[in-house]
């Protein structure tokens, strides 16, 4: 590989081994997703609600977008690396010293919550920043793998972590994976490591297509924020994930009235989407990299305004399963897309800063996706209304990425 700004050969790391270690950094902290396989032996055996248990996994995600915006910022100043082997600290620790949450419901939310989305947010952000500037001639691709990742990661923890809790019991079970993770996830971050300043692959230029999309001056977090094409990738994210998220949220009750199975066929079917939320990460990312972040975002949104609309009137459960996997591959195709796009805009040279503060729409959209489902549900007694509403919402945040164009560079 060739240092572009010196012109001589020198021997880096394979970009491609980083890219593995970014991956299996991402599946250990996307295990998170799997956090429902803890609900029902939680209320079991200490008698809290449902929405208690909840909260847990809703503190973690909203703690992960603010921690990844930390995360960025520290970046700059010590590396990769350390910011890194922080996060699967935390992540390893906090989820670990949920054992003790037998001293009360408070613990639970202090350790895996707090400390964990503290190591959600400081090593998710580490992969994402990190490859971008490894790969500037497939940036879509590789952030699509890399957080791909992190939506298969319930696919894998799931299973093992339903047989521990039958074996050891559930606060046994967060002792073992909390060691698990710490050992996966700062392992991995070990191997974390930005190129030298103004590294590119051997042989390789952007094409006509890529300069028009990309800008050419590389922003600093105070310059990104100051431009309205910032806002408006925050709000591209934030709309997308509040409409997958209230999907995620309730799928099972809601396929069982809507389709009338049992709950064991929707959970099955809960199972099912997971899959399609780490597979969009990669496939529409990689799409974006072929025809451009903005109109796979546009597609993106009209394919879900029409599912979201025809949903309150399948009744067949094969069909309502093969769309709820639709907006699933879409809700993953935000996380992958975006980061490619905020590097395509802003310069990768602060990434980490700039597309970790995007990230607080996750967050924000935790929390309205699945409080809007949920208070429409309770407030009408079905969901149809709920579904025509966010299909409405899809529609109109269509017109976001036909406005949105790189920010124009000041020459003067």
């Amino acid at each position: 590989m060739a240092n572009a700004t010196s012109g001589t050969t020198t021997a880096l790391p394979n970009r491609w081994g980083i890219a593995v270690a970014g991956v299996i950094m991402q599946i250990g902290l996307g295990a998170v997703y799997a956090w429902s396989v803890f609900r029902i032996p939680l209320t079991k055996e200490f008698g809290w609600t449902i929405s208690q248990v909840t909260l847990t996994f809703t503190i973690a995600i909203l703690v992960l977008g603010f921690a990844s915006f930390v995360g960025g910022l520290w970046m700059r100043k010590s590396g990769p690396r350390t910011v890194a082997v922080a996060g699967g600290i935390f992540y390893g620790v906090g989820v670990g010293l949920a054992y003790f949450s037998s001293n009360g419901l408070w613990w639970l939310y202090l350790s895996y919550g707090l400390l964990g989305g503290i190591g959600l947010g400081l090593g998710y952000i580490v992969p994402v920043a990190t490859l971008v500037k490894w790969f500037p001639d497939k940036r879509g691709m590789i952030t699509g793998i890399a957080v791909a990742g992190f939506g298969a990661g319930a696919l894998i923890t799931a299973p093992i972590a339903t047989r521990l809790i039958v074996s050891v019991g559930v606060l046994k079970t967060f002792a073992v994976l909390g060691i698990a993770y710490l050992i996966a996830v700062t392992g991995a971050a070990l191997f974390m490591k930005d190129p030298p300043e103004g590294y590119v692959p051997e042989g390789w230029s952007p094409s006509a297509a890529q300069k028009k999309q990309r800008s050419t001056k590389a922003y600093t977090l105070g310059e990104a924020v100051a431009t309205w094409q910032w806002y408006a990738l925050w709000a591209l994210l934030f709309l997308n994930v509040t409409a997958g998220i209230a999907i995620i949220s309730q799928a099972a009750p809601m396929a069982e009235e809507i389709t009338g199975v049992t709950a064991a066929v929707a959970a099955g079917m809960v199972g099912i989407i997971s899959i399609a939320n780490g597979a969009g990460r990669f496939l529409w990312a990689w799409f974006s990299d072929l025809i451009g972040r903005r109109w796979v975002f546009f597609l993106m949104f009209l394919i879900q305004a029409v599912i979201f609309w025809m949903l309150p009137r399948i009744t067949d459960f094969s069909t309502f399963t093969i769309l709820a996997f639709l907006i699933l591959l879409c809700y993953g195709g935000g996380f992958g897309t975006m980061p490619a796009f905020a590097a395509d805009y802003f310069g990768p040279e602060n990434v980490g800063s700039v597309y970790g503060l995007i990230l607080t729409a996750w967050g924000f959209a935790g929390i309205l996706g699945p409080t809007l489902i949920a208070h429409i549900r309770q407030h009408t007694g079905h969901y149809s209304q709920a579904l025509q509403i966010i299909a409405v919402i899809m529609l109109v945040s269509a017109v976001v990425p036909l406005i949105v164009r790189p920010p124009a560079v000041d020459t003067a």
